[in-house]
Parts: C-alpha cells; sequence; structure tokens
C-alpha cells in the first residue's frame, strides 16, 4: 500500500477564512484544556499524598483516573452539552486534536522528546474522514465547511484514494495537504547501476564521490539582515497595534520565503543526484548533535535532515536506491587503501595518504568511503579507485 501527500493553495472566501480562524482556535483551546489535565495528573503524582503542596499542585484524588486518549474523549462529548462553541467544529477534528496530544506524550515516553507544551497558536486541524465526493475539479469538500475553491497546481493521481485533508494556516495564506492511498503495492528499488556517495559539510553543502562539489547556500543568514530589520522596527511598535500586527505578518512571510528557497534548492539537488545515479548512498547522521554544537546555526540553516528525507523520497519516486551507512571515521580512512590516516583538523582540507600518496578533496576522501561502505552492505564488492570502475554496480 502505498501513501503520497499533495499540498495545494486553497482560495477560501472571506467567510471560509474566518471559520478556519475559529476552529483553530477551538482546537487550540481543546489542546491546552486536555494537556492540563493530564499536567495535573501528572504533577499530583509527584510526591506522597500527605506532602503535597495546596499552593504549588493541585490536590486530585488518589483513586482519580489517568487522563488518555478514550477517556478524554468521553469527557469532550459531555463538554458540548455545556459549551456550544464545542459543537462549532466538526467532532472528527477536534478528536484528532486529543490524538495529537497522545502521539506527543507516546513521543515523550518512546523516543525521549520533552514534555508538550501549551500552544500560543494551533497551525493545522485534520479532517480524518470526508464525503463521498471530497474532490471535484478545483474544489474540495469539507465537511460542516462546503466546497472550497483551491489552486490546483498539478493533477491529482489516478488510482489513490483520499484519506484525509489537513488544513494549514501559513503566512501566505491556506493549504490543504491531502493524504492519497493506494492499494497496489510498489516494489521497492534495488541497487543496480551507476552509483555514487555523497558527504555533507559546512564549507560545501555537498560532495559526490565523482568529485562534484555543491557550494552550500546560506538560506537564512542572507535573510537575517532584512530579520533585523524589521525586528528593530517591530519593537517601536505599540504591541497589538495595526503596524505591530502588519510587521508580524512581513516578519512571518519571510521567515517562510526562507523555508520555501530552502526545500526548492533541496528538491533541485536531489533531482540532480538522481539524473547522475542510480544508486546514492549517504552517512546516517546524527543530526541532533550536529545541531547543538558550535556551529549549530548554519548546520540548522543547511537543512541537512530535511535534505536526507527529500533525497530518500526522490529517489523512491523515480525508482533509485538510496541507503545511510555508518558515518564514523569517513575523513579519516584512505578510499584508495583503506589505512586509518588519524583525525584531521577542520583547517585540513586535502586528503594525503601517507601510505599509498592517495591525494584529493577531503570531501570528496570522504563520500568514496561512503561509497565503498554503501557496496559493502549491499553485498558487492567495489574495486580500486584507479581502476576506474568503482561506483558501477552490476
Amino acid at each position: 500500500m502505498q501513501t503520497l501527500t499533495y499540498e495545494y493553495k486553497l482560495k477560501p472566501t472571506p467567510k471560509q477564512s474566518q471559520i478556519f480562524e475559529q476552529w483553530l482556535e477551538i482546537c487550540r483551546q481543546v489542546y491546552n484544556y486536555a494537556l492540563r489535565s493530564r499536567k495535573d495528573w501528572v504533577n499530583s503524582r509527584k510526591c506522597q499524598v500527605n506532602a503535597c503542596s495546596i499552593k504549588q499542585e493541585y490536590i486530585l484524588p488518589a483513586d482519580a483516573a489517568k487522563p488518555t486518549f478514550y477517556s478524554q474523549c468521553k469527557s469532550l462529548a459531555a463538554a458540548k452539552q455545556i459549551n456550544r462553541n464545542l459543537k462549532v467544529p466538526h467532532t472528527h477534528v477536534l478528536q484528532q486534536v486529543l490524538r495529537t496530544l497522545e502521539a506527543a506524550f507516546v513521543a515523550m515516553w518512546e523516543r525521549g522528546h520533552g514534555f508538550p507544551r501549551f500552544k500560543k497558536r494551533m497551525r493545522s486541524f485534520v479532517y480524518p474522514q470526508l464525503n463521498k465526493v471530497p474532490v471535484k475539479g478545483d474544489k474540495v469538500n469539507l465537511p460542516k465547511i462546503g466546497w472550497v475553491k483551491m489552486h490546483l497546481s498539478r493533477p491529482l493521481p489516478e488510482g489513490y484514494e483520499l484519506k484525509q485533508v489537513r488544513i494549514v494556516r501559513r503566512a501566505s495564506g491556506f493549504y490543504a495537504m491531502l493524504t492519497l492511498q493506494s492499494p497496489a503495492e510498489v516494489p521497492q528499488a534495488i541497487p543496480s547501476g551507476h552509483g555514487i556517495g555523497i558527504d555533507l559539510g559546512l564549507q560545501y553543502f555537498l560532495a559526490t564521490s565523482e568529485g562534484y562539489l555543491i557550494a552550500r547556500p546560506r538560506f537564512f543568514v542572507d535573510g537575517q539582515r532584512k530579520l533585523k530589520s524589521l525586528q528593530r522596527q517591530l519593537k517601536r511598535k505599540t504591541r497589538g497595534s495595526k503596524e505591530s500586527r502588519r510587521l508580524n505578518r512581513k516578519i512571518a512571510r519571510h521567515h517562510e520565503y526562507i523555508s520555501n528557497a530552502r526545500a526548492d534548492f533541496h528538491f533541485k539537488t536531489a533531482h540532480h543526484l538522481c539524473d547522475s545515479a542510480d544508486t546514492i548512498f549517504a552517512e546516517d547522521l546524527n543530526l541532533k548533535a550536529m545541531s547543538a554544537g558550535m556551529l549549530c546555526k548554519h548546520t540548522l540553516d543547511a537543512g541537512f535532515g530535511q535534505f536526507l528525507n527529500i533525497l530518500s523520497h526522490v529517489c523512491f519516486k523515480r525508482g533509485s536506491y538510496f541507503a545511510q551507512v555508518n558515518p564514523n571515521g569517513t575523513s579519516q580512512t584512505c578510499p584508495n587503501c583503506q589505512t586509518h590516516t588519524g583525525k584531521k583538523d577542520l583547517s585540513e582540507r586535502v586528503h594525503n595518504c601517507p601510505e599509498c600518496g592517495y591525494e584529493t578533496n577531503r570531501d570528496v576522501a570522504a563520500a568514496q568511503v561512503v561509497m565503498q561502505r554503501g557496496y559493502t552492505a549491499v553485498g558487492h564488492t567495489a574495486v580500486k579507485l584507479d581502476e576506474g570502475k568503482v561506483n558501477r554496480l552490476p
């Protein structure tokens, strides 16, 4: 079963935009209330019953059940009889808000994420079920809202069924993310044809095993000057005034422009790599550690995690094979004779092997090691570099 997500910009009427804003605010209130209930239960269990602080924590009965997704859904149904605003959004939309909160707690327990936080703004809501005819031409049918026009930038693929719709609010407007599902099984690509290895870095965004170097665009650093100017202007305005709201929208649009420029560069680079190779190997980087170091600002600006996700998706869409290998010691190994050359300083940008005399760019040498490790992982043996066939799979 294959799942795709297509994104389209909506063209809602002023009344529909007002409905979207109202639903997002109600979803935010439901999320924060449900989180407050869970947080109170957790805080009341931090110490013994006879030692709880009356001033700092809520005192809940000892037999009070732990709030769960199902219990909070029942509480939501009962709250609708008291609060009429809860009847305005679709029932499934509010249930999906509680499911999102449950997923945040599961991520905290299983993947080490932080404790969920209260939301100042809700940016999206989800329709898990749709009407019988969800899309007709360039319009999408949203329950309790009706037909909303959208910019059909590309046609919907045939043979796919629309499973859910997520309405997203951004600085440039509202967007619909359509989740499509097909029962057909798509075979995974196998390693074959022309193969390359890539190495990601900060001096060069990407280096390939064939010696191709791609400069790193500085999306946020280049746009930071304009952001500073806008934020200085905002600081001098009265909070909540018409001018401050205008500047806030301008700052948000500039942030979105930077994000779109970064994603566009990642997609174009991924397609360029798929044009030049049928098999691509990359490092399985510890992105969390990289984004916490001294160069964290430039690492986050490069967006290595987003690029690897986009590259994996583009390879799957175009039938290319993509895999990640162990990144440890790629810059300390000679790709020609496999000798461990020792740790290099960041200022040392040339690989020069003392054993065989092989000399090349440091990032290119690391990419060649990545390619060789990829060959080994898929069960093929790479020939020596000087034979000129190291990037060919049978």
